[in-house]
């Protein structure tokens, strides 16, 4: 039996979408017919990421929205340029290595910001029109650092906590109305920002193979799978949630996470 995933007339918004698992998971919604609007802060990076993704699927139909969603004024701006939505992939997201005792409000307080205040501002805005029409998906980019608080970024770490709480909560909000709300928790994946990441914590004189291997092997060793996730792994099962196959799963943690979370349930 093949599995059709078919998102043809609906239009889907990623934020942070021209790099990493934003720009993996807009090009498997353009694959399944979506129309995709690719978000990144500046119009040159957003031009750029629709460029490789029309490379990819030669017939997307793409909206491109400069707009750092982070702000009030961001937010607005896209809200302007796509006024409705079907789909709502909430990517955005940041991450950095800091000693937990050198963390300061400042800090603290933009991780909130970028984190979980961007999502949560576009949710209450397109969630009610989703509700109305009776058929819409919301999903949060959540990460395995959400359970497992990484002793070094625990700033990441708890934003992505509140986002499986904001989850939870905004799928309660929609309840019977035919749309869903869930999570999805990603577990260390391959980015240009995760290689960076790794150097971090890795000597940089080190070659990336070797670099990975030892990454995972002292910072996180429960994973299952013993690799890093590719970003299109993640996307699969953004897509398969974005799609009518996944009419059942709300106000779901969804792990995506090569068994890296030590539990039975998510």
């Amino acid at each position: 039996m093949t599995v059709q995933i078919d998102l043809t007339g609906r239009t889907a918004l990623v934020t942070g979408s021209t790099q990493g698992i934003g720009a993996a998971i807009a090009t498997g919604l353009a694959r399944a017919g979506a129309r995709v609007a690719v978000n990144g802060r500046t119009p040159e990076s957003v031009a750029r990421a629709a460029t490789a993704l029309r490379a990819e699927v030669p017939d997307a139909e793409l909206v491109e929205v400069p707009a750092d969603v982070a702000t009030d004024d961001g937010t607005a701006r896209t809200l302007e340029l796509l006024p409705s939505v079907d789909i709502l992939v909430n990517s955005l997201g940041i991450f950095a290595a800091r000693p937990a005792l050198e963390i300061d409000d400042q800090e603290w307080r933009r991780y909130f910001e970028v984190n979980v205040l961007a999502a949560v501002r576009l949710t209450r805005s397109y969630l009610p029109g989703m509700m109305e029409r009776g058929w819409g998906r919301v999903q949060f980019i959540a990460s395995d650092s959400a359970v497992v608080i990484p002793t070094e970024m625990i700033h990441y770490g708890v934003s992505k906590t509140a986002l499986l709480g904001v989850s939870r909560g905004f799928a309660k909000a929609a309840a019977g109305t035919g749309v869903t709300v869930n999570s999805v928790i990603a577990g260390p994946t391959h980015t240009g920002g995760v290689e960076d990441f790794v150097y971090q914590l890795v000597d940089r004189s080190v070659p990336w193979e070797r670099a990975q291997r030892e990454f995972m092997r002292l910072h996180r060793p429960q994973s299952l799978l013993q690799r890093l996730i590719e970003p299109v792994e993640i996307a699969n099962m953004v897509t398969y949630l974005a799609s009518p196959l996944a009419s059942a799963t709300t106000g779901a943690a969804v792990r995506v996470d090569g068994g890296y979370v030590d539990a039975i349930l998510p």
